[in-house]
């Protein structure tokens, strides 16, 4: 009975894989999020489900991010300055991980995820962002811009250094919302930034005996080959479609964290 369990827990952990990799090129985001609710449901113990997919985002996240870069959608300012200030919150989160009850945490995180996910789904961005592109032909950066950027990065790297995430869940509304980014280039951007930003997160964990490398080997099996097809599609995407795909992906996730709470 327990190898049949454990059987059903690695081809688990395989689609696991699969859902975050597909989800994570299609929405710019490396997925550990997801992951952890659902290899929590599979019965894999509290640091494991929270650690253990987080190695396993970035090869994921680096070959979806390929797919955006081939396509000419990176800005490299955004990503320098969300890696350079990211990267210390992210360790500084890690190493308060294991003092810091994550259920506020988790709760703070799931609400934000969901009044993001609405906020795509009635109020359209795509339509703001052209008009704010028409009156701005220039392309010039809004005041106060690289001051908000700052404070999204170190925002952002915090949490996901105490949820043992590559942040991608929250860079991309931050982007959209807070940088007046095009869904498409806080995707790439996110990718980008979020594979940097998992790998503080994956050497402290790694020290504090959070991940399970076998587990995480059948997550990568599984988003590898899936995260270029879902950012393939992206790209291939509408923009406004994609916003509506998007407000719906982070209104279930927001709902799914505070259910599964």
């Amino acid at each position: 009975m327990t190898e049949v369990l454990l059987t059903w827990q690695r081809l688990g952990a395989v689609l696991t894989g699969v859902v975050i990799g597909f989800l994570g090129g299609l929405f710019g985001k490396g997925g550990s999020a997801v992951a952890t609710p659902l290899l929590s449901l599979l019965g894999f113990p509290g640091f494991i489900a929270v650690a253990s997919p987080l190695p396993a985002t970035v090869p994921s996240t680096l070959v979806a991010s390929a797919e955006y870069w081939r396509s000419r959608l990176l800005d490299w300012e955004i990503v320098r300055w969300s890696i350079g200030i990211g990267v210390p919150a992210v360790v500084a989160g890690s190493l308060l991980s294991p003092y810091v009850g994550a259920k506020p945490l988790l709760v703070i995180t799931g609400i934000l995820v969901l009044a993001f996910g609405l906020s795509f789904l009635f109020f359209s961005k795509d339509l703001s962002l052209a008009k704010e592109a028409a009156d701005n032909p220039h392309g010039l950066r809004p005041s106060g811009w690289r001051v908000r950027l700052v404070m999204v990065s170190i925002g952002v790297g915090l949490i996901s250094g105490l949820l043992a995430n590559g942040g991608g869940f929250l860079l991309v509304p931050c982007y959209t919302v807070f940088l007046k980014q095009p869904m498409k280039k806080a995707f790439a951007c996110s990718l980008a930034v979020s594979t940097v930003l998992a790998l503080p997160s994956t050497i402290v964990h790694a020290y504090l005996g959070h991940i399970s490398w076998p587990i995480t080997c059948l997550v990568a099996l599984g988003a590898i080959p899936f995260s270029a097809l879902g950012a393939r599609l992206a790209i291939k995407t509408r923009s406004a479609k994609l916003e509506r795909w998007y407000g719906l992906a982070l209104t279930g996730l927001g709902i799914f964290f505070l259910i599964h709470l």
